[in-house]
């Protein structure tokens, strides 16, 4: 079930779903808009060949930082990893979903190629997937409206929330636009 407009104000007050910096404004009929921050991990193709899933891919990409009068240039084809301006924190029985806005996925804009899923437990800013589709550039804003969240009741609370230590979480906590840890499934 997919929590209305009142569900979500209800979850909010009660804090059972926080997100900081809030807006009250940007509560939609069934989501909450979210922001762009001002960071962004941007690939530098000269280091490797290639992608090794096996090999810590920390060095394959450079942290960007633009300041609100600037914006970040979005080529065409490019991919960049950005973040949610907002802090996210889910209870044990609550998923969300993210997705982009319909007026940037118009132009070209996804926000996400596979990470739209918000597990229980989830603490942290969101990493978005920007990719441009388009045949022009895109000028990213920070503080621009990227994006917008669900949330859906479980049937129950789940046993390993996100995080738990249980089930191998590697985001929990993130606040910066963070590089896969693909390479981690290797290494146990």
């Amino acid at each position: 079930m997919v929590l209305s407009d009142r569900s979500i104000k209800e979850a909010i007050e009660a804090r059972r779903i926080i997100i900081e910096p809030f807006d009250r404004t940007c509560i939609q009929p069934a989501s909450v808009d979210l922001h762009l921050d001002n960071k962004f991990l941007v690939f530098r193709n000269s280091r490797r060949a290639y992608i090794d899933v096996r090999k810590n891919m920390e060095d394959l990409m450079d942290l960007v930082e633009i300041d609100d009068d600037r914006p970040f240039i979005l080529h065409p084809g490019e991919f960049v990893l950005g973040s949610t301006l907002e802090r996210i924190t889910l209870p044990d029985d609550l998923v969300a979903r993210l997705e982009g806005k319909s007026s940037l996925g118009r132009i070209g804009l996804l926000i996400h190629s596979t990470a739209g899923y918000v597990d229980p437990g989830w603490r942290g800013n969101l990493t978005l997937e920007l990719s441009n589709v388009a045949n022009l550039p895109i000028t990213l804003y920070r503080g621009m409206k990227i994006g917008q969240i669900s949330f859906i009741k479980m049937t129950t609370p789940v046993d390993n929330p996100y995080g738990s230590g249980k089930i191998g979480s590697r985001y929990q906590g993130q606040t910066l636009p963070t590089a896969s840890r693909i390479h981690e499934d290797f290494e146990t």
